[in-house]
């Protein structure tokens, strides 16, 4: 966006919205908004993510920085992926439980990783649909096992379901379903 000419008239229109990221020290506010409101929202973000690592979103792939120390990987096989995901505020929501676009972005890791165990690598995936249920919540500081299955696999596409269950008591929290589709690599 073009911060100068926003912050002189206030308005975004006519404005660059790709050189600069929104989240930044230098972010101006539009003149129509209670200066009180702004102060509320701030506030509030910063009470729901006392993480250090939520900080810097301006790196490339900066979204990984929030579950690359929370996910270990436990084991890898054919079709199969199991990995340990420790809740933590950064990834929580206002309610102290795992939040629900967190919850997503890692059932479509772990189902990629699980499409990738059993696709050749001459195959370019993309993802058709993800179906999301929320059972139940998790709470921060618990440890979640993260289970991906291949449930089928074809020649143009796959469907893996991502099953997460709290380790201490093995109570499913969240299933996922997800569409992988196949298409080869042109070689132009």
């Amino acid at each position: 966006m073009n911060w100068a000419k926003f912050r002189e008239t206030g308005s975004p229109e006519d404005t660059d919205m790709s050189s600069t990221p929104i989240s930044s020290d230098t972010t101006a506010v539009s003149k129509v908004i209670d200066p009180n409101y702004v102060l509320m929202v701030a506030d509030f973000f910063k009470a729901i993510s006392p993480d250090e690592s939520c900080n810097d979103f301006s790196s490339f792939d900066s979204f990984s920085v929030l579950f690359q120390n929370n996910t270990r990987a436990l084991s890898i096989a054919r079709g199969r992926v199991s990995c340990s995901v420790t809740v933590t505020p950064g990834i929580s929501n206002f309610f102290k439980g795992l939040h629900g676009g967190a919850v997503a972005s890692i059932a479509e890791r772990v189902a990629m990783a699980c499409v990738k165990t059993v696709v050749s690598e001459d195959k370019h995936l993309f993802i058709g649909e993800l179906s999301m249920s929320y059972l139940s919540s998790a709470p921060i500081s618990s440890e979640l096992l993260v289970e991906g299955t291949v449930v089928r696999t074809g020649r143009n596409l796959s469907v893996v379901t991502v099953e997460f269950k709290i380790k201490e008591t093995m109570k499913v929290t969240y299933l996922s379903r997800a569409t992988f589709y196949h298409s080869p690599i042109s070689k132009l």
